[in-house]
Order: C-alpha cells, then sequence, then structure tokens
C-alpha cells in the first residue's frame, strides 16, 4: 500500500495547521507575482490518442469509482499517474511509470522553456470562458501578501500529495490563480491565443481546450514586468498549494538552497478579462438523516417544507441571508432567519462582519457543529462540487443529508482573503479548472530552471 509521509505538523485543526503550512516564515523576496517560464511535459497525441481520453478534471473531483474505471481501460489516463491510491498502488510506482511513459515516448519534454496560454471555451458556441498563463509560479509566506489563500486546509490530504509529488518528482496538474491585471500581461495572452494552438481537443462536458506556447524571452520578460506589482487568490487547488510549501520548506530544512521547489506549477488568469465563475460547495452527511437534520434545525432556523427539488432551488436562491436547502429524504427543506443570539453564540471570535455573514461560516459553525454535532472531517462531510442535483442524489444513495448552499460572492472572497482572513474549507468552486495532464512540470533539472 501507499506510504504517507509523517514529517507534517501533527495534532492540528485545520486552521492551526493552515497557519503553519502557508507561513508567515520562509524566505522573503521583494517584488510581488511571479510567473517563471519552465519546459513543459505534455501527451504526444500520435501516441497516446485523443488528449481528452487521457486528460481529467483535477484530482479532487474525480471520485474513486471514476479513477478505478479509468486506470481499468488502460492507456496513457493522468489518474493513473495523480491518483495511484485508487488502485491500492504506491506512489513509487506512480513516479516510475511517469519515467516510463517519457522513455517511451508517451510523454515529452517541450524544447526549450515556455510560458503556455491555456483557454476553455463553450464548444458549442465559441465563447471563451476562460483563458490565462500556465507557469512556475513563485512560492511566497502568506504574509508576502502576494499569493493569497482563502480557504483551511487539512493534513490529510496535504501528506498525500506531498508523497505523491516527492515520489514522482513532478508536478502532476496546475492550481488554479485570479488576479486584477488588464494589462500588458492579458494582451501577450490574447495575442498568442490568436494564432494556431499547439494542441486543441473537446471534452464530454462540453468545453474546448486548447494551448499554445509562448517561448519568446522578451514576452517573458513583458510578463514579468507586469505582474512584479500584483497579487493574485488561489481560486482552486489550496491542497496543491500547501504541498509545495511543504516541499519547499522541506528542501530548504535539507540544506538544498534555491531550487526547483520553489516554484510550483498553476494556471494564473487575469480576472478583469475573463472573469470566473463562482459556485458553491455542496455537503453529503452520511451519517445524518434528513429528518433528524430537520428537525434539530428547527430549534434555530425557519423551516419551510417545498414540494419537489426544482421549487426548492428556486426558492434557495432567492432566499436572503444565510439560507441552506436540506435534500436527500421524501421532500425537500428550505432553512431561513437563523436566530441571531444562538449564531452570535456560534460564532468564533476575532471575526470580521464580513467572515461572519457568509453562508458556509453559518453552516460550518452553526448547523454542522453547534446542531448537528457533526465531526469535521473528511469521512463525515463530503462535498460536491456546483451540481446541488449530484449531491442530493448521493445522499439518497448513502442514506444521508445532503446541504446546498448558494454561492459565495466574488467580492466577498476578495475582500476576506484581502484583509488577510480565509473562508471556511470548501466554500468556494472556482471555474472553469484547468485540465490535468494537459501540461506537467519536472522537479529534478528536466523543466530548464
Amino acid at each position: 500500500m501507499p506510504t504517507v509521509d509523517d514529517d507534517l505538523p501533527s495534532g492540528l485543526g485545520p486552521e492551526e495547521f493552515s497557519a503553519r503550512i502557508f507561513g508567515t516564515d520562509g524566505p522573503r523576496a521583494g517584488g510581488g507575482l511571479e510567473l517563471a517560464p519552465f519546459r513543459g511535459v505534455r501527451f504526444v497525441p500520435e501516441v497516446v490518442g485523443d488528449l481528452a481520453s487521457v486528460t481529467t478534471p483535477p484530482y479532487d473531483l474525480i471520485d474513486e469509482a471514476t479513477a478505478s474505471r479509468l486506470r481499468a481501460s488502460g492507456g496513457h489516463n493522468i489518474v493513473r499517474l495523480n491518483m495511484p491510491r485508487a488502485a491500492g498502488e504506491s506512489y513509487a510506482r506512480a513516479g516510475a511509470l511517469l519515467r516510463r511513459w517519457l522513455a517511451e515516448g508517451a510523454l515529452e519534454v517541450d524544447p526549450e522553456p515556455a510560458l503556455y496560454v491555456y483557454e476553455a471555451a463553450d464548444a458549442a458556441t465559441g465563447t471563451v470562458l476562460q483563458r490565462g498563463l500556465i507557469g512556475a509560479l513563485g512560492l511566497r509566506a502568506e504574509a508576502d501578501r502576494v499569493v493569497l489563500p482563502h480557504e483551511d486546509v487539512f493534513p490529510g490530504p496535504v501528506r498525500d500529495r506531498l508523497a505523491l509529488m516527492t515520489a514522482a518528482r513532478a508536478n502532476l496538474e496546475p492550481i488554479f490563480l485570479v488576479y486584477e491585471g488588464g494589462g500588458d500581461a492579458a494582451r501577450i495572452v490574447d495575442e498568442a491565443a490568436a494564432g494556431a494552438p499547439l494542441a486543441a481537443f473537446r471534452t464530454p462536458d462540453g468545453l474546448a481546450h486548447r494551448l499554445w506556447r509562448v517561448t519568446d524571452t522578451a514576452l517573458h520578460a513583458r510578463v514579468a514586468a507586469d505582474l512584479r506589482d500584483r497579487r493574485a487568490l488561489i481560486a482552486d487547488g489550496h491542497h496543491r498549494y500547501a504541498t509545495y510549501r511543504a516541499l519547499q520548506a522541506r528542501h530548504h530544512a535539507a540544506g538544498d538552497g534555491p531550487g526547483p521547489w520553489d516554484r510550483g506549477l498553476a494556471l494564473l488568469v487575469d480576472s478583469t478579462r475573463y472573469p470566473p465563475h463562482l459556485g458553491a460547495i455542496h455537503r453529503v452527511l452520511p451519517g445524518l438523516s434528513p429528518g433528524t437534520a430537520v428537525e434539530r434545525a428547527r430549534a434555530v432556523f425557519h423551516v419551510t417544507d417545498l414540494p419537489d427539488e426544482a421549487a426548492a432551488l428556486e426558492a434557495l436562491a432567492a432566499a436572503p441571508g444565510p439560507a441552506f436547502l436540506i435534500g436527500g429524504g421524501d421532500r425537500p427543506h428550505l432553512l431561513t432567519r437563523p436566530d441571531p443570539a444562538r449564531l452570535e453564540r456560534a460564532m468564533p471570535d476575532g471575526r470580521s462582519t464580513r467572515w461572519r455573514g457568509l453562508d458556509t461560516a453559518v453552516l460550518d459553525h452553526l448547523l454542522v457543529r453547534g446542531v448537528w454535532n457533526v465531526p469535521e472531517d473528511e469521512n463525515s462531510i463530503e462535498v460536491v462540487h456546483d451540481d446541488p442535483s449530484a449531491a442530493i442524489a448521493r445522499a439518497r444513495r448513502r442514506g444521508g443529508t445532503a446541504v446546498v448552499l448558494n454561492p459565495l460572492r466574488v467580492e466577498d472572497v476578495l475582500a476576506v482573503a484581502g484583509e488577510g482572513e480565509r473562508v471556511p474549507r470548501k466554500s468556494t468552486s472556482f471555474g472553469p479548472k484547468p485540465r490535468s495532464g494537459l501540461v506537467l512540470r519536472l522537479l529534478d533539472g528536466d523543466d530548464g530552471r
């Protein structure tokens, strides 16, 4: 079975662990955001076939059943590298498989360092939904206020990704960041996208993906100059960014000095040019029956019984203030108007007014912990990104409760992160997320850095 590294801080809750791992310590660097070129590793279509068949959404959106099915089909799907535990395989075997694919020509290393322009568009209409730069992101302590996390992380997923990243000696998929730009980097991105793409394919979710390569060092310098005074918000990939930081700290503690571990693979999107979609992350509580959830909630919330899922989702979207839809039982129930006194007592000290008003803060502290007394761990609380019907269906299959939320507002997330706070874990589902397997980055000297 896979082994997991044990040298990360143990016995810490998510807030303490996040503070330790994102850190206020570490080497200080002047300036702002850095996105460096690197020698990307890419699948070779002539060997592996259609890129849609070997790439996937990010690893944390792939359930074990889907991962097992993709692995069982054989071939070169990226899940064979970034999800070895789905088949009970070791991290070392995933690393060896990566090197074998490189040796066999299924993967190839680009000949010179580049920044990569990535685009996701609606395949039916051609509307560009997202376009940005993939590069090697300079890692920074949170106190530098350059790379801003907005969610806490748990030790378990960081240990898992750290063990895999160490064994594979690679960044296997990019994290996703947004920044307020509108400058020279955005122009370079759009100019590159006007040319013939390096790769183009469609996926079953209705998206068309395209990739371009920018190798001109003068353009790299212009991107660096434009980003120098900017900062970015981690939209997706907090656990992977925390893993980047943990790997960096490990190398520095070993006396390794500067190296490829000081950067991590990332997609950087100018939110002023291509605003992200922000969806909710819904909860499934397998150990809590819907009837019990509703009855306990009546002591704190106004509860409205609704006839069906469609009516319930419409009522949730129109509800002011903190509101939640309870599903999984015979009929859905809408929770609104929490008791102000109970809400005030449930909120932790030292939080801003804006943070206390977030739906996910109310859910975590008043409902999950206070009313339902459900442990905050991966086994007791499952998540479903941006698909309320899927959350309700999963709850029915598990005999548990689905909690459907409205999405947070982008301005609230940016404001909370900008003041040094983090929204509760699994509060946001930014999208479209970059495709995993499109570009990889090696950490053992082959990336040209």
